[in-house]
Order: C-alpha cells, then structure tokens, then sequence
C-alpha cells in the first residue's frame, strides 16, 4: 500500500518546531570555559598549525573525511523542474538526511543562485577544503555533464551528480540479474531507449562498460530516434546515434529484448510490449507516471520482467541503494574520485547481493513471505540492512586497486565491524514494527476520539493500513472536530456508548461486567452504569471480540484507564500481575525500559515477574534481550534494602530462567560503560553483551529516567507498552503526540497479530 501524504502534513513536518530538516551538532565537549578553550581560541591553533605543516591532517583533526557537499542550483528539482535554489533546500535537506540514516555521512546542502556553468564551477572548487566529497544534485541536462566532467578534471575528492549515475548503477544491477534470469548475453540483446537526457546516457555508458554494444541501442529523444543526419547533434548522443530511416518509437519496439525508460508517462502501449523478443526487460522508469503501467505490461506479456521507480511495485530502481553507500566507501579510503571501475563496482555488488537469502525484516517490510532473487526480485530492496556493509566495501576496494585510494584499508574485518557500528543496533525496529502492522490491520478502539490528536492519529493509521479505527465519543463532537480541521476519516466507525441506541449493547455488556465482578464490588445497576464510560465500554467490546486493541488515556488518569481494562480484559494465565515498559529510541539502538508506569515498589517476586514480561515483550519484536538490573550498588557493594531487593531479585532469576542473560545489582554507568564492565566486573554476564533491557528497582526510578533520556537526551519514547494483559491494551500517556499515539497503535496492531497466531 502507497503512503498517502497530504499537503498539510506534508508542510507541518517541515514546519513545526525547528524549521528544516537538519541542525548541527557538536561531536566534542563543550560544557566548560576549558572545553570552549580548546574548541576554539587558543586550543585550536594546534590542529591549525598540524594541519598547516601536513596538510592531510584535515582528515585527523576535522570533520572533513565525513563529510559530503550536496550542491544544486534548482534547475531541474525532482519531477518539478527549474524551481529555483531557494525552492530545492528541502530536496537537498532531504538527501542529507538520506546520507545520514543509510551511510553515517554528515551533509552540507549549499543551493547556488546562478545558472551560468562557469560559475558554478568556480564556486565548488573554491569550496574542496571543507568537503571529503561532492554529491551534485538536480542540475539539469546539458550543463550537468559539463559541470560534472569539469569539476573532476579539477577537484581531488569524490565527485558524483547522483541524478545521472544512481539510476545507472541501480538499473545496471537489475539489467545483469534480469539478462541472466532470461538466459541472454548483454553484447547480443536490442534496447529501446525512451529519453536522452543525464539519466538516460549514463545508463547506456554502464551498460556498455557491462558489455552491451551501442550498435544495439535505439535512442528516442523528443524529436525521435537519434540518427546520424540530424544537424548540430549533441556530442553526447553522436555515440548512439543511426545510419539509417527514422523509425517511430512503435517500430522500434519490434523485436527488442530491452526497453529502458526514462522520459515520461504512458508512452508506450502494451501492443509495443507485446511485439518484443520473447522474454522481454522493461525498465518504466519515469516517475510518478510510468511509460506503461505495471499492471498493463503484466497483463500484456507474462513472460516479461519489469522494473519501475515506484515503491508500490516489485523491482524498484531508487537512487537511495547506491549514493550513500558510494559515497561511504570512496571518504573511507579518502579516493580523489569516483571513477569507472568504483561504479561497476557498485553495480555487481548490488546485482550478487540480490541472490542471497533476504533477512526477516526485509520481507515483513514489503509483506512477503521470503523475498527470493527471480522474475520479481531483482534488485535488493531499499530498507536491505546488508547493503552498507556489502556496497561500501566493493567500492573501497575498487579505488585501491585502480589507485585512486590515498588511505587504503588494511583490515577488511575491522573496517565491516566500523560499517556495522555505523548502522547502529536494530535501528530499523520502528520501521519493523510499523511494516508488520501493515501486513495485517486490526482493528483499534479509540476510547478518546473526541480529542483531536487521537483523530489525527485514527487518519494516519488509517490512511497507511496500519489499523481500523473504532471511534468512541458523541457523534456531535468528532464530526464537528473532523469537518473544522479538515480530516479525511470517512466510513469510520462512530460509538456513543451514551447514546440511546446503545441502550440494548450497554444492557448486554453491563451483564457480562456483572458476571465478572459481582463478589468484587459491584451490583448489577453500577454494572450497567459504568457502561456509559468509554473505557470500560471499549473494554467490553474488546472482551466481547468486537475489535482487537484499545487505545486510551491521552486524557484521563493512567489509574483510571488501567482499572477497566484489569478488571474486564483481565492477566495471562500465567501472570501474577502487569507491568509498564517504555521503548526508547537512541543514537545507539532501542532500549528498554521497565517497569516505569504500574508497579510503585515492586517487591523482588514482583521484579522477577517484570523482567520476565518485559523480556518475553523484547523478543516479540525479534530483539534479543540482555538484561541490567539497575540500582545505586554495584555487585554487592551496598547492603542496603533496596540493593539487596535488586541482587536476591537477580539470583531468583538466574536460577528460574536461566536462557536470560541478565545481571546486577549494577549502576546505569557501569551498564552502558563495557570498558568499566570489563575492568572491575569481568565475571558479569553482561561483560560482552551491551544491555538493551533495563529494570528498576522502582517506579520513580524508571519514570523519572525516560522522562529524562526524553527531554534532555533526545531519546523518543515509545510507551508506556502494558505487559500481561490478556488483549491488547495501552494507556497513553498524559500529552502524547500524534506520532506517539500512531506508534503506539502499530505496537497495539502487531501484538493483536501476534496472539491470532497462536489460536
């Protein structure tokens, strides 16, 4: 399913708190007058004076090696043309983002105000001191060429305009796949070429430098075929230009073993298609509009195998399977370029990796079974957690052997290890979550619908098949908040457990809450009266199998939306009593806190009981725990009550799970601090397992930290997430965002999957 973006949330992203999409970050101390000294005046005249005397010192004492310029002057920005450099910030924003979360690399975006070539130039050059490389971005054809060759010939860094080289390198990955899946030779196969612009040239360079023969290529510009009697014809396309008739773009496509399109929309029918080779290769690569739809071509040959730029179908050529990766690999051995052989490189690794078994969350985050290389999988997919530490790499590898390398790797073990540390521990687990509720909705009770960020939420998840909203609350209200704020939630389902016509299903719930709590306080009339309150309404109807997951308390005290849901929904079997985890995301990973919500002093069975439920949590999300129980003492260096709680808590669970890998009593310090683990504690089991899961000795302890690794550490919490309870229910917290809320039904989704499961 296509992610549905809408205008206005499109401009409150970019808009709403910091505007933009980037910040700069200090990576040194700066809290003290001395920091500042040596950050600046006069510490910094030494690194100054280090590099001035040997100038390749940049990349020991700055941010240099790391750092990459993205540079564009607007004239031919995405699929919206000349808009200007103000108007391309966002894009090259964007690509710096891109840069950062696959590769590690740091961007500047620069946005020129000029389109003379010159210029242009000039201004790059003048700029290689700041940048371990340059990534040239939405500069149109013809310039673009000139730019590019230019700024190589001049500059000794990585040079790039991704616009012409990404989808050459991706298309040729799936071209050799795709060729060798048809069992034909690249030297012997007819393509047809729709557009000869930047994208479209460069494809036809790699495919010759792969093996094809220009002799073989048709090329369609907008006049038509490119021939050889056409006055003043670019020299760029004078190396595929024909000695013969202009042939329409119809005639050419009969017989052709290849179609590459990079033009536009609906140009090619699915009688063109269907006069091709057998087995033919189409490669509809115009964007957001294909040259022939998915669907048609499908329908007009199933022999054929067919790639488009589009997420929502097999086979996508995206740009973002090639830059970062070139990139990392060309700063990592500091190459003056980025030549021929780093971009075949490129491509054969691209196009190997593709034959190998596909991790779970690849295939959970494109709802597939088990991805395998053939007719539909031919090119990895985007989110691919390999492709760092595969691209990367084959890319050093081919700058040190075509001696383009000034500082090349030595120990290819400890260089993968670097590129695993760069993509961070499970940082991809969000995305899973939210892909895996994809694949199969539930549907989710929101027992506050009359606040509007709830109603936000019930349209994101809606809009993106993550869950069915229910909505509870007057009618009145939530129609009204719908139409003044514009929000698209037509065909959802409205409950007013108040309302008349709800008199029969509150007579039936209040009943069957009777039967449950008639020797625990309550009468048949209270029963029936509490009914009218959404909580326990939406409780019922959870019970009752009328949805799958409820969602509550953005309004309400957590106390008061948790008892419902105990008192009608009820503990597993073989739980003693619930608890509260918080997953907090971080620079380095999701960790795990808990118990931070429910349980006020636990006692140490009732720590035993946390751990556990929080582990079994952990594991459901394909993370394996590793356990610190947390205090102010460390291995019995205090025999305080509350120590003593933490280690006899740690003792019980050593002897009654001991598959866990869990220790303490230990401080947060040594926990996240392997160094200091290993030196004073090498008998812990958490000596060389960095923890992920925290337990608190108590309630105040743990709130109090994800409060603060929230506001101060930049953490985003994920939470609270209730443990133990027989269906899935969450109480939010006081003030949740939209996104927390969104997050916290995808959590809600993926439990409901999980207990179908097991029916």
């Amino acid at each position: 399913m296509a992610n549905i973006i809408r205008k206005e949330d499109a401009l409150e992203y970019h808009a709403k708190g910091r505007p933009g999409k980037i910040e700069v970050v200090s990576t040194k101390e700066t809290k003290t007058q001395r920091d500042l000294a040596l950050a600046y005046s006069p510490g910094v005249a030494e690194p100054c004076m280090e590099i001035h005397e040997n100038p390749e010192d940049v990349y020991k004492y700055t941010a240099k090696g790391n750092l990459v310029g993205v540079i564009s002057n607007g004239t031919a920005v995405l699929g919206l043309g000349d808009i200007g450099p103000e108007a391309s910030k966002p894009v090259m924003e964007g690509k710096g983002i891109l840069f950062k979360i696959f590769a590690d690399i740091d961007v500047f975006d620069i946005e020129l105000n000029t389109k003379n070539i010159d210029e242009f130039v000039n201004t790059v050059k003048i700029l290689e001191p700041t940048f371990g490389g340059i990534n040239l971005e939405d500069i149109k054809a013809p310039e673009c060429f000139e730019i590019e060759e230019r700024l190589k010939k001049i500059m000794n860094i990585p040079i790039m305009h991704d616009d012409q080289h990404g989808t050459a390198i991706i298309s040729g990955a799936a071209l050799l796949n795709a060729l060798e899946l048809v069992n034909k030779k690249i030297e012997d196969v007819k393509f047809v070429i729709s557009g000869a612009g930047a994208s479209a040239i460069s494809c036809c360079k790699i495919y010759i430098a792969l093996g094809a023969q220009a002799k073989n290529m048709y090329m369609f510009d907008s006049k038509g075929l490119i021939t050889s009697d056409r006055e003043e014809l670019d020299e760029r396309k004078i190396i595929f230009a024909k000695d013969c008739a202009n042939i329409s773009l119809e005639e050419a496509f009969v017989g052709a073993d290849i179609f590459i399109g990079l033009s536009k929309g609906n140009v090619v029918s699915k009688e063109m298609v269907q006069a091709m080779a057998e087995n033919p290769i189409v490669f509809a690569l115009a964007n957001p509009t294909p040259e022939i739809a998915y669907e048609e071509a499908i329908a007009a040959r199933p022999d054929i195998i067919m790639a488009t730029g589009r997420s929502d179908y097999p086979n996508q050529v995206n740009n973002v399977l090639g830059f970062p990766y070139i990139f990392r690999g060309a700063l990592d051995v500091r190459a003056t370029t980025i030549n021929e052989e780093m971009k075949l490189a490129a491509v054969k690794a691209l196009a190997e990796l593709t034959k190998k078994p596909v991790p779970d969350i690849v295939n959970v985050a494109y709802n597939e079974k088990s991805l395998q290389f053939g007719p539909t999988y031919i090119i990895p997919k985007p989110i691919d957690p390999r492709l760092l530490v595969t691209v990367a790499p084959a890319v050093a590898k081919a700058a040190m052997d075509s001696g383009v390398a000034k500082y090349p790797i030595k120990n290819w073990d400890a260089y993968e290890n670097e590129l695993y540390k760069r993509l961070g521990s499970d940082d991809n687990l969000l995305r899973y979550i939210i892909n895996k509720a994809k694949q199969a909705p539930k549907r989710v009770i929101f027992a506050e619908a009359e606040n509007l960020k709830i109603l936000k939420a019930a349209q994101i998840v809606n809009d993106e098949g993550i869950a069915t909203p229910i909505l509870l609350g007057k009618k009145e209200k939530i129609n009204a908040l719908i139409e003044e704020h514009g929000l698209q939630l037509e065909n959802i389902q409205i409950i007013d457990p108040k309302c008349d016509s709800m008199e029969d299903k509150r007579y039936e719930y209040g009943q069957k809450f009777f039967e449950k709590r008639q020797r625990k306080g309550y009468n048949l009339y209270e029963a029936k009266k509490v009914m009218r309150e959404r909580a326990y309404f939406g409780s019922m109807m959870l019970a009752n199998g009328e949805a799958d997951a409820l969602i509550s308390g953005i309004t309400r005290k957590y106390q008061d939306m948790l008892r419902p849901a105990l008192q009608i929904i009820g503990m597993k079997k073989e739980v003693k009593r619930v608890a509260g985890m918080y997953m907090m995301l971080t620079k380095k990973g999701p960790i795990f806190f808990a118990d931070a919500s429910v349980n006020f002093n636990p006692t140490e069975d009732e720590l035993v009981d946390i751990t556990v439920l929080a582990a079994k949590e952990v594991e459901n999300f394909n993370i394996k725990p590793r356990i610190a129980m947390l205090s102010y003492s460390n291995f019995g260096s205090s025999d305080s009550a509350e120590a003593i709680l933490v280690r006899n808590a740690v003792a019980k669970l050593k002897a009654t799970h001991p598959e866990l890998i869990v220790d303490g009593e230990m401080q947060a310090s040594v926990a996240f601090n392997q160094e200091l683990m290993k030196e004073n504690y090498p008998f812990s089991a958490l000596v060389n397992e960095t923890p992920n899961v925290f337990i608190f000795p108590n309630l105040s302890a743990g709130n109090i930290a994800y409060n603060l690794l929230q506001e101060i550490g930049g953490a985003e919490a994920i939470g609270p997430i209730l443990l133990g309870l027989n269906k899935p229910v969450h109480v939010l917290q006081l003030g949740s965002t939209v996104r927390q809320i969104v997050n916290m039904v995808a959590i809600s989704v993926v439990e409901a999957q999980l207990k179908s499961s097991k029916k």
